[in-house]
């Protein structure tokens, strides 16, 4: 089922266009139909993989200053070469999203053909959201190099810190956290597209 992720520059007006610098951060994301600009300081991708979803958030969040609107169901087939063609239910509900996400304090909204999952995905990727945005240079140091498989030992060697500074910045940085919120982030956006 797909998922398409409508998202807005915050505060356009006064800043430079940010979108191309959004776009090339997520040129990796598998997606359905590329992101892409669709008007403005707006662009948009569908994608099929709720966990790419959760992971197209995260880099946006920890890019800054996006409103992020995350649609859930299904979309008109077949699909067209172009995200701004795109039309159906999805379409609509990113559309909403990235609407309510602009009013809310962490820029995220979720909307679904089921309400009730879309409603719980959109608190758990605020929770989400909110421990990104929080992230000290040293935190996000620490978790990149974890992600990437090292250990904390290895971590610090690189950092040339201690492996207890390591272990402090990823408990600052809250990503154990972020390790249990993501599945159910993903569980529930598959819930949410119906």
């Amino acid at each position: 089922m797909p998922f398409v992720l409508t998202v807005d520059q915050k505060g356009s007006r006064r800043a430079p266009d940010r979108v191309p610098g959004a776009l090339s951060v997520l040129s990796g994301v598998p997606t359905v139909l590329r992101f892409e600009r669709t008007a403005g300081d707006e662009f948009q991708g569908v994608l099929d993989d709720p966990a790419a979803v959760v992971d197209v958030v995260r880099r946006l969040v920890r890019d800054g200053d996006w409103s992020i609107g995350v649609g859930a169901g299904p979309v008109q087939t077949p699909l067209p070469s172009s995200t701004r063609a795109g039309a159906g239910p999805a379409f609509l509900a990113a559309r909403a999203a990235v609407e309510a996400a602009k009013r809310r304090p962490v820029r995220i909204a979720v909307r679904g053909v089921v309400g009730e999952p879309a409603g719980d995905a959109q608190a758990v990727l605020t929770a989400l959201a909110a421990l990104v945005e929080r992230r000290s240079v040293q935190a996000w140091e620490a978790i990149e190099r974890v992600e990437a498989g090292r250990t904390q030992v290895e971590a610090a060697a690189e950092l040339g810190v201690t492996r207890q500074a390591v272990g402090q910045r990823l408990a600052a940085g809250g990503w154990e956290i972020e390790r249990d919120l993501r599945p159910v982030a993903v569980r529930l956006l598959a819930r949410a597209a119906g």
